[in-house]
């Protein structure tokens, strides 16, 4: 991987009327890296994914730097966010069905996605449509170019959204819970093909998720999100091992274990919805290590070896 990062992001907030959803969010995303944000429904992880590519509704505020490739995206003309959509940055949505058109069949959305992008003839980007789904394991290439959205399954529906993401060969991808509205028969498998085909271009990942587990088994690091800031930043064997943040190991205590007799612990309390400016500690209400000073002002970002996190009361690190 080359030291400069394929994605900076630093101080990044957004504001939705009186709703910030996201707060001096940092991080960086290498060439070829797996790199997992992850959080509960409301953290703040899709509004600061949708925020990177400019893909927020025009009542949006938007703060921060987004640096793609040393370029600098907040502020970038919409004509500048268009070209780079797709082209340089893919995004694979979750809901396949909302992302699709449904009434124009899969090879004519994927010939207009590499149309837009790159100069080549109609035939020319069927045949790479054809190719490409290939290579994320759908039987049928050519009858599946055919099909309509309705017609296939779950799972081939997300593959084609994956396609779409992945047809002009962009160098980032963002995934966005890509696996949550499919059969847990299937979600694995679709994960597998993104992140072997996104390894095989050289492209980084940036995947979105909720699961832990996830998490575990494909990324390289990881950005824990709750209330719109990261609570931590590690490499994935650190963040498991030895988590920093009461937060993170809240997450990690409430996740079920297979041959595990230790009783369920779920987070006490709903996750936090912040209005006006962040003040205080967003997990204070939730924390069993909570002080006077966490209510008095946002824990600045600490960082210990590689890894970062945000609180005044950080737990032990074992020696």
């Amino acid at each position: 991987m080359s030291d400069a990062p394929l994605l900076e992001v630093r101080d990044l907030s957004i504001r939705f009327g009186a709703v910030t959803a996201v707060s001096s969010v940092g991080f960086s995303v290498a060439k070829g890296e797996v790199f997992g944000i992850v959080g509960e429904s409301g953290a703040g992880k899709s509004a600061a994914a949708r925020g990177i590519i400019g893909l927020l509704p025009p009542s949006a505020r938007l703060g921060g730097s987004v640096r793609f490739r040393g370029e600098e995206l907040v502020g970038a003309s919409q004509a500048r966010l268009r070209s780079v959509r797709g082209s340089e940055i893919g995004y694979v949505f979750q809901d396949a069905l909302t992302a699709l058109d449904p009434v124009r069949t899969i090879g004519a959305q994927l010939v207009e996605v590499l149309r837009v992008h790159r100069k080549v003839r109609p035939r020319e980007a069927l045949a790479a449509a054809a190719e490409l789904l290939a290579e994320l394991q759908i039987a049928d290439p050519e009858r599946t170019l055919r099909s309509y959205p309705h017609q296939l399954s779950g799972g081939m529906r997300q593959r084609a959204v994956i396609a779409a993401a992945l047809i002009a060969d962009p160098a980032l991808i963002i995934a966005d819970e890509v696996t949550s509205a499919l059969d847990v028969t299937v979600q694995r498998k679709v994960l597998d093909l993104l992140l072997g085909v996104c390894a095989a271009r050289g492209a980084g990942v940036i995947l979105i998720t909720h699961d832990l587990g996830v998490v575990a088994q494909t990324c390289d690091r990881v950005a824990v999100l709750y209330g719109g800031i990261v609570a931590e930043e590690a490499d994935v064997f650190a963040l498991f091992d030895r988590p920093m943040h009461p937060y993170t190991r809240a997450l990690l205590q409430s996740m079920p274990r297979i041959g595990d007799s230790a009783p369920f612990r779920p987070i006490p309390g709903s996750a936090i919805q912040i209005f006006g400016e962040l003040r205080a500690c967003p997990f204070a209400d939730r924390c069993d290590r909570v002080t006077p000073a966490c209510r008095s002002a946002l824990p600045p970002v600490q960082r210990t070896g590689k890894s970062t996190h945000r609180c005044l009361h950080p737990l032990a690190v074992p020696a």
